[in-house]
């Protein structure tokens, strides 16, 4: 990808192919061995400066997906879980599940796509408390905890879970564009949207719920004009929809983090068990 977006620019590509010309025109004019040296080493020079660039580039990358928020203690206390927990959660291939109570288990599902740079696992507490309502959520790792370079992830859910009836898909933030992103492009697969501190990208083929804090400093407010079924949990904001600390930009909730959970497993467990019956 980097390599194409270094060819698009005008000014490499013209220089490289004006090196290439000229060295075509030394040959074919029989110019002296010396110029051609000369040429061809113009035309190396050019070739390691452009394989610099692309490796500053690509370190620049790996440097910037090393700073991201980390799960804090309650949520990994959550993945490590009692005896009893760890019978309900299950870590598949860059995945979790967890399971409902049999009893309360209801044959339907949330895949959920993480915020971009958040520790995939920060969402345990969240999901874990969504599926005592009776849902199995499956939790996604996505690489370099950047949803968009696994907007398919998905499809690999579906085969490891074929019991489940009925699927949904969600996510926070970057994690929630993603998902509606999938969810546009496979509405035979997916029964609707949950979205929290995000908005969908084009116009959604799935029903969609939409929930957002007062708080919240990061999300763009108005791209969600066109959603109709949006709900705003007052006095939350963008990162406690998850357990990673504050986030930069973001407003300060007037709610605790465990409030603004309950609430949004309330009205998450609402909307998707309504739309199964």
């Amino acid at each position: 990808m980097v390599i194409i977006i270094l060819l698009r620019e005008s000014s490499y590509k013209e220089t490289l192919f004006s090196v290439l010309e000229q060295l075509n025109h030394e040959q074919m004019t029989g110019r002296t061995p010396d110029m051609r040296l000369k040429t061809r080493k113009r035309l190396k020079i050019f070739s390691f400066s452009i394989i610099g660039i692309i490796v500053v580039i690509l370190g620049g990358f790996y440097i910037y997906t090393l700073d991201y928020y980390r799960a804090d203690d309650q949520a990994q206390e959550v993945m490590a879980g009692t005896e009893t927990e760890k019978n309900r959660v299950q870590k598949l291939d860059n995945m979790w599940v967890f399971y409902p109570d049999e009893e309360k288990d209801s044959d339907t599902g949330l895949i959920f796509y993480p915020g971009g740079k958040v520790e995939a696992t920060a969402y345990s507490p969240l999901l874990a408390q969504l599926s005592q309502s009776g849902i199995t959520c499956v939790l996604i790792k996505m690489p370099f905890n950047l949803a968009v370079f696994d907007i398919h992830a998905a499809d690999r859910v579906f085969k490891q879970l074929p019991s489940i009836q009925k699927w949904y898909i969600g996510g926070h933030s970057l994690g929630g564009a993603m998902a509606s992103s999938y969810a546009n492009s496979n509405s035979d697969k997916i029964e609707g949207l949950i979205l929290l501190g995000a908005y969908p990208v084009g116009q959604s083929n799935v029903p969609v719920l939409a929930l957002y804090g007062s708080e919240d400093k990061v999300l763009n407010r108005s791209k969600l004009d066109a959603t109709d079924n949006k709900r705003e949990i007052t006095g939350g904001n963008h990162a406690y929809f998850g357990n990673y600390g504050e986030q930069k930009g973001d407003g300060t909730a007037t709610i605790t983090r465990e409030q603004q959970q309950r609430e949004t497993v309330e009205e998450v467990a609402a909307y998707i068990l309504d739309e199964a019956e």
